[in-house]
């Protein structure tokens, strides 16, 4: 096996899909202006109290040119055409054009927490309401989680390797982190990363509603009539996530490579940190959680003074929310209070397997603006009073490293440190 190249990896480009926009441009601007996309559930049907969610507003994949009616039918798993037209626009604004020299040399990794439970929910209402060959012969490739890349690439044309790391909440940020290794080593030159979910179908909803996970909204929430405040991390009144359909895609690529093409980089991947608990299938566990930020830190060859933001995971939960915290007093301490924290999820809410991804386009936009992105909906908790939450609006503040997290089910941690360029 040979040697590794050790190459830079840099950030070329980036593409998203979320409850603030169908486009990154519309994601972006909707979250430097401080709003959040929540809505009620319009997708589906279900009786619950956790109505409020993220969807994709004027997202139809039939819309998509180079959507037939057939392929629509067959390709009923929403993830793979989210998957498809968030990579095309992600290599589009990367400026990469996929050729004969390129293509061989791009892979694509794109990771799902679900992979296409929509469509095996409608599978399941044709086998018991009209039969057993009823059942789509097209389920089982709507249902293999690598199927959206590889879709991807059958419409860009790249035919690196494909394959959709599985993470659970963490899969954005294990992309990421794989893609870079494999530029790193020499594996391929480019690397599409990121996660696509398409989560609103009442068994996802409900099931998280009733582990106690997204947020119930009663008559006295302050959210009741304005869903735009129902996710509202590291707040004093924080009651559970919003759950989100969601994209993000990064173009990564080696620094010579994009060089080479006339590319420009926006941030270069500097830091990986992962690990897993061993703890408990939902609970975080706090010295694992710690040891991810700090190994990301020290991956990055950097000292925790160095970090001038932090992305958080935040999600909007009273556990989650205050074992991150305890983690960031352990990770820097006294430097915390000098420490803009963002969570973005308090304006795209969770879209579990792509939430990674989305936050760290947001963070490298914001880095490249030298702002960090408000978490809104935020009323300060005592107990979490030393930590610098940028409240409602965009602070402009100038930071070179940011650091970013991701924790899932199962225990699973993954933390990047970027650096602006």
């Amino acid at each position: 096996m040979r040697a590794p190249r050790n190459r830079k990896v840099v950030v070329i480009g980036y593409a998203a899909a979320t409850a603030l926009g169908n486009t990154f441009a519309r994601t972006w601007e909707g979250a430097v202006a401080g709003r959040a996309g929540f809505r009620h559930l319009s997708r589906c049907t279900v009786e619950t109290r956790s109505q409020v969610v993220g969807e994709i507003p004027e997202w139809n994949p039939a819309d998509l040119s180079y959507v037939s009616r057939k392929d629509a039918s067959l390709w009923n798993a929403d993830y793979v055409f989210l998957t498809m037209e968030t990579c095309r626009q992600a290599l589009e604004d990367a400026g990469l054009e996929m050729t004969d020299d390129t293509g061989p040399r791009t892979a694509c990794l794109i990771g799902s927490a679900l992979n296409g439970s929509d469509a095996y929910r409608v599978a399941m209402d044709n086998y018991t309401q009209r039969g057993p060959l009823k059942v789509s012969p097209y389920l089982l490739p709507n249902l293999c989680a690598n199927l959206p890349a590889g879709k991807a690439g059958m419409l860009l044309g790249f035919t690196g390797p494909i394959f959709s790391p599985q993470g659970a909440c963490a899969s954005g940020n294990h992309a990421i982190g794989l893609g870079a290794r494999m530029i790193r080593d020499g594996d391929c030159d480019f690397a599409l990363v990121g996660g696509v979910e398409t989560c609103l179908i009442p068994e996802i909803i409900l099931g998280f509603a009733n582990m106690l996970a997204t947020i119930k909204v009663g008559p006295k929430d302050r959210s009741h009539g304005d869903p735009t405040q129902a996710s509202r991390p590291f707040s004093l009144d924080r009651k559970g996530f919003v759950l989100a359909e969601g994209a993000g895609v990064l173009v990564l690529a080696a620094e010579e490579a994009a060089r080479t093409h006339g590319l420009a980089a926006r941030a270069e991947v500097v830091g990986v940190g992962w690990n897993s608990d061993a703890h408990h299938f939902t609970r975080p566990n706090a010295a694992t959680v710690t040891q991810a930020m700090q190994d990301a830190i020290d991956d990055a060859e950097i000292s925790a003074d160095d970090i001038g933001a932090v992305n958080a995971h935040g999600t909007s939960t009273p556990t989650g929310d205050a074992t991150e915290a305890q983690c960031l007093r352990t990770v820097f301490g006294h430097h915390l209070a000098r420490l803009p924290i963002s969570a973005n999820k308090s304006q795209v809410g969770h879209s579990l397997g792509a939430s990674a991804a989305i936050e760290a386009t947001l963070g490298i936009e914001a880095m490249r603006h030298q702002l960090v992105l408000p978490t809104v909906n935020h009323i300060p908790d005592p107990e979490l009073v030393d930590l610098d939450v940028v409240p409602n609006t965009a602070r402009a503040h100038a930071h070179e490293f940011f650091l970013s997290n991701s924790f899932g089910f199962g225990g699973t941690n993954c933390c990047l440190v970027f650096r602006g360029l």
